[in-house]
Order: structure tokens, then sequence, then C-alpha cells
């Protein structure tokens, strides 16, 4: 049975936010400004930071260009590639083998004065926000004060709910990134758990739930099946300390609840809290005998508060011991192997494309400077950035090896599990769901198990299915009743 392309939360109020479907006429392509191949200052050669401040009026002089034009589009990609070179330098300053904080700030000064998060262009607004990343990245790394493991000094966290709800309908509504990892994921379990009574979800970092509303209604309308399973979803949550407070999730599970009551769904909702570390404890799930166990991991924007790649392996090793009938998994396309892993300006460089290609998808739905445009590019665009970076730090910094550090689906095929087969629906629902947006979608599935979503030629996240290879015995663990 295919997935009907709705989501029933749509339908959230925002008369504070307009969407508007004509393309700017300052439309770019973004990617077109990260010249792989610019030549970048030996900083080596400066000795501290007041000899920057001149070579930065001359080098990046970018409000006057030094050779005289007239063309606008001329002007802009020579503004461009002076960013491009100011960013890449903050990158060597902060990534690289000699780490200077002192010559990163003097740069970020420099790109603050230049660019702004909420005004100008998309190449200027992608700057501001990368260099805001660096700058968190800087207040709270070990570059220049002790490490500590479990900080939040993120900017996830200064966004009210209303805010962040909102940013949330309006990215559904300006893009397929939220829809499509959602209903793949749902088609890919309904497909699985067709002939069951009883289904357990366990999702890691629920957040708001918004996922299942679609699950629900499709699981009552089965024609084939006299009467909806009983569906149990339990989240499994950062404890109160985290963005995701316990608070927050029993409010998810209460309006989950209240839906599934509105459309006769039979469900009930409970929570796996992680421990102190963000570590996960197969444990601490209370599993039915009889129920069809489906694990849930949504890793990309923006349903993915931050996590560490600690966490993330903690949970999906851990779920895989359960004997799950079906593991979905939607996470960011980013470049990896020897190259990415041991080579920080690669991960740094690849990582411009990737967000490149994302405001220029929303450039082509809504203008820069519409308000409902900053409230998403403020809510998730910036701290998915932030977040971007820190991962790029921490492999920098860490011992892991490139087997560690690729993909989480090649990671789940490491642990044992085995790939399940795209469907032909599922296939055609994802096109199906680009057809609603700009032509510039693109989806293409990879092996038999992986749809992934582009924008043009640039990969941006991808849904991959996998199923226990013994997922049809039942765990020593289960009980016999609810």
């Amino acid at each position: 049975m295919a997935l009907a392309i709705h989501d029933p939360f749509d339908d959230i109020a925002l008369s504070n936010y307009t969407t508007s479907t004509n393309n700017s006429d300052d439309h770019r392509h973004l990617a077109g400004h990260w010249n792989y191949g610019s030549p970048i200052v030996d900083w080596e050669t400066f000795s501290g930071a007041d000899d920057f401040h001149d070579l930065f009026d001359s080098m990046i002089c970018i409000d006057n260009p030094p050779y005289p034009t007239e063309d606008r589009e001329e002007e802009e990609e020579f503004k461009g590639l002076r960013l491009y070179h100011l960013l890449v330098a903050a990158a060597d300053a902060v990534f690289g083998d000699h780490e200077c904080p002192d010559l990163a700030h003097v740069i970020l000064i420099r790109l603050n004065e230049l660019v702004s998060p909420s005004h100008g262009t998309n190449l200027e607004r992608l700057t501001a926000n990368y260099a805001q990343a660096f700058q968190d990245l800087l207040d709270c790394a070990p570059l220049n004060k002790p490490h500590h493991h479990n900080h939040h000094l993120h900017r996830d966290h200064d966004h009210s709910p209303t805010d962040v709800l909102a940013a949330f309908q309006l990215l559904q509504d300006m893009s397929p990134y939220v829809k499509f990892g959602h209903f793949t994921a749902n088609q890919a379990i309904l497909e699985a758990v067709a002939e069951d009574r009883r289904v357990h979800i366990v999702d890691y970092d629920i957040m708001e739930g918004i996922q299942w509303a679609s699950l629900m209604q499709a699981l009552v309308s089965r024609k084939d099946s006299p009467s909806a399973p009983h569906l149990r979803i339990t989240a499994v949550s950062r404890g109160a300390s985290g963005r995701r407070s316990i608070a927050t999730v029993q409010e998810t599970g209460r309006r989950l609840v209240a839906f599934a009551a509105s459309i006769g769904q039979p469900f009930s909702f409970h929570q796996c809290k992680l421990d102190s570390d963000e570590s996960f404890r197969p444990s601490g799930l209370k599993l039915v005998r009889g129920e069809a166990l489906v694990v849930n991991c949504m890793l990309h924007l923006p349903h993915f508060s931050y996590r560490t790649s600690e966490s993330i392996a903690s949970f999906l090793s851990g779920a895989k011991t359960l004997n799950p009938r079906i593991v979905t998994l939607v996470e960011e396309e980013i470049g990896h192997g020897p190259t990415m892993d041991g080579d920080y300006k690669v991960q740094f460089l690849d990582s411009l494309e990737r967000y490149s290609a994302i405001y220029d998808s929303l450039e082509a739905v809504i203008p820069m400077k519409n308000r409902a445009r900053t409230l998403v590019e403020r809510v998730f665009l910036g701290p998915r950035i932030s977040a971007t970076l820190r991962r790029i730090g921490q492999r920098r910094r860490s011992s892991a090896t490139v087997e560690e550090n690729c993909l989480w689906g090649e990671q789940l095929e490491k642990m044992g599990l085995k790939a399940a087969t795209i469907s032909f629906a599922n296939h055609c629902q994802a096109r199906l769901l680009l057809g609603l947006f700009n032509d510039g979608y693109k989806v293409e599935e990879l092996g038999n198990n992986k749809l992934v979503l582009g924008w043009k030629s640039k990969r941006l996240f991808s849904a991959s299915i996998w199923v226990s290879p013994s997922s049809s015995s039942s765990s020593s663990s289960l009980s016999d009743s609810e």
C-alpha cells in the first residue's frame, strides 16, 4: 500500500510567515563560487594577529575590486571568491596542523564586517552562518580552552518552541527535505509489517513526532486488514539536561496519543532515556512478544539535534542486538573515504558545496528577503552548519579509523544487517513527492536499498532500509505481555 503524499500535521497555523513560489531575480548557483583549486595563503609566514590586518585590507578588498567593472554578476563572482578565501583561511586556522585561534578571530572579525546572516545574497548569508559556526567552535573547542565533552553551547538552544515549529512547517512547504525521509521510511515500514497485528517502533530522537501521523493514517486505511494493528512507539531521548527534555518528549507523546484517538488508531507511547553520556542501553526498552520491532533513525536536516558519533553508534549497535524486523535510516550524504577522513579541507569544502546546494534550492522557491526564509535559515541551517564543523573538528583530533568514519548505512552493513530492497512503490512515491516541488530536485537509487535526494548534481540526503538476518526469530528478552 502506497503512503499518501500528505502530512496531516500540515494544518498548523502560520499567519506570521508567508511563502512565495516566485523565483528570485537574483538567483545564483552558489556551488560555482567554490573553487577547489584556489591557492591558499601560507599563514606560517606571519607571526601575530597585527600582521594580518594589512594583508586582509590588500587581499580581500571586496567593496572595491582591484579592476574597474560595470558587470554586477562579475563583481559578485569576485566578491564570492574573496569570501571563499576567507572561509578556507578560517578553516586552516581552526583545523590545520598549526592551529591559530588568534588568526581565526581576526578572519571572523573581517567576515562579520562583510556579511550578514539575514541580508545580502545567498553566498553572503551562507558565509555569515559559517562565520558564526566557526565562532561557536572557538568559544567551546579545545583550541584555546580546556575540553568539555558534553558542552552544549550551541545556537539551537536560542529558539522558542513557536519559532521551531513554524520553521519546521515552513521547511516542509518549501522543500521535500522533511517528507522525503519520512515517507520513504514509512512506506518501507508499512510493507514490512503488512501482516502484523502489533507493531513497536523504537525512534531515535523523535522530535515533534510529525513522521508518525501519516503512518497512523496509512495503517487505519489499509484495505487488506479488518482493523488497524496496535502501534507502540518508544522515543529514545536525551535526559532533562538536553535540548529535547523529558517534558518536551512527553508533550510529543500526548499529541500523538490525541491524534491516534481522533482517527481510531490503537496506540501507546513510551520513553527510553539515554544514559548521561548519551549511550543507549537496549535493556531499557520494554519489549513485548508478538510485536514486529522497527528501528527508526533520522539523522538529517532538520530533525537531528546534535548528537555525538559515539551516541549514534551506541544506538545502532544496541538496536541491532534486538533483532529488529526492519531498520530505517535517513542521513546526510556526506563525502567519506580515505581522502575525506584524512583531509579536513576536503571535508570542509564538501560541506560548503552541500549547504550551497541547499541555499540554492530554497532560493528557487522563496526569495532571500522573505521573513519565512530567514526563519528557516536561523532555526535550522545555522545550527546544522555548526554541527557539521564540530564533526570535522572531532574527526581531525580523533584517532578514529577510516572504517569508523564511514556513512552510518555502511556501519549497519558492517554490524551484520542486510540491505532490504526498496520497492517500486516506494521509488514511485519519492518521484511523485519531488514532482510537487522545483524540478531541480532529483532522486536516484543506489544499490537496491537506498534512495538519494539531491539538488541538481549534488547528493544531499539518503534513506536506506535494512533488515536483521534472523528477524523472524524471537528474542530471549521479550516479555509475554505489555
